[in-house]
């Protein structure tokens, strides 16, 4: 799942190439992508003719505030990825009630990255002033799309439940520090992850950040000391500044705006290496399971 440095690197690409565009049209082949409202046709009447004005993040949330005073949610989540383009439908059908997915291929005008397998699952397709398109890939089709009214969003449950953002001037080591002596227990991954508890973090840097701090993924939060807060802390910081840099981790579905793969994997230290040697010490990397979730570490570097 795309997670807080592959949504910051999309949105700034986002930022580039459609912030003042007018949204013209929109298409889909799964219509249980659209969430809000469940009405496709509304969601379709009430998009058309909205200009994008800003595009920002919040979590692992792609956000478009809209004209008319709506906004456009779009979480990625498991396989999802936006791309940006040109593309033609080949076998196309017009549309009736048959089954989801008779529409026929959306094929790229041009050669290139977005000709990659990868990219060609396209779901949900919008039409931009200016002759650009805007496409979502997703091979599993979990993606979320929503469109609020902004003020309603603003003051919706889930969106206030999200906790600080990371990477924020204001999230400082005395407000981390306080929001984790909050939590009486629970492992440090699985907390780290937490998107109550800080936005944006998942399975690729919370195994990263806790090899960087030397901390075991299966540690009682409670345990930590202060010092080991703050190597957590740091790492996180400096893990998540530096997938930013080199945009994003594509080890598996994640792709560039332009359908390119981002370069965080030779920075990758632990995740999805189980079996491999450890670059700090040369001890076999091992793989355990959180409730459900993998867990990436080094046995002798996380003790």
């Amino acid at each position: 799942m795309p997670e807080l440095p592959e949504t910051e690197t999309t949105i700034s690409q986002l930022k580039k190439k459609v912030l003042k565009r007018t949204l013209i049209d929109v298409w889909t082949d799964s219509r249980n992508l659209i969430k809000k409202p469940r009405d496709y046709q509304k969601f379709k009447k009430e998009i058309k003719g909205q200009q994008i004005q800003k595009i920002w993040r919040r979590g692992k949330n792609i956000l478009f505030d809209l004209s008319g005073q709506k906004t456009l949610l779009i979480h990625q989540k498991l396989t999802g990825h936006l791309l940006i383009g040109n593309w033609k439908r080949e076998n196309a059908r017009p549309f009736r009630p048959v089954k989801q997915g008779d529409w026929g291929n959306w094929k790229p005008l041009r050669t290139g990255p977005l000709r990659e397998k990868i990219n060609t699952y396209i779901h949900l397709m919008f039409w931009l002033s200016g002759g650009l398109m805007l496409a979502l890939s997703d091979l599993r089709k979990f993606a979320k799309i929503e469109l609020w009214d902004k003020k309603e969003l603003e003051n919706s449950k889930e969106f206030n439940s999200l906790g600080p953002e990371p990477l924020d001037k204001n999230f400082t080591f005395e407000k981390f520090y306080e929001i984790l002596k909050r939590k009486e227990k629970g492992k440090t991954k699985q907390v780290l992850t937490d998107q109550t508890v800080i936005a944006g973090i998942g399975n690729i840097y919370s195994d990263e950040i806790l090899w960087q701090a030397k901390i075991h993924p299966f540690k009682d939060i409670s345990k930590l000391n202060q010092g080991e807060l703050k190597k957590i802390f740091q790492a996180i910081k400096e893990i998540l500044s530096r997938a930013i840099e080199l945009g994003g981790e594509s080890i598996s579905d994640y792709r560039t705006l332009t359908g390119e793969r981002g370069g965080f994997d030779k920075a990758r230290k632990v995740y999805r290496k189980e079996g491999e040697e450890c670059s700090r010490c040369g001890t076999i990397i091992e793989r355990i399971k959180i409730s459900g979730r993998s867990a990436h570490f080094c046995p002798q570097c996380q003790k």
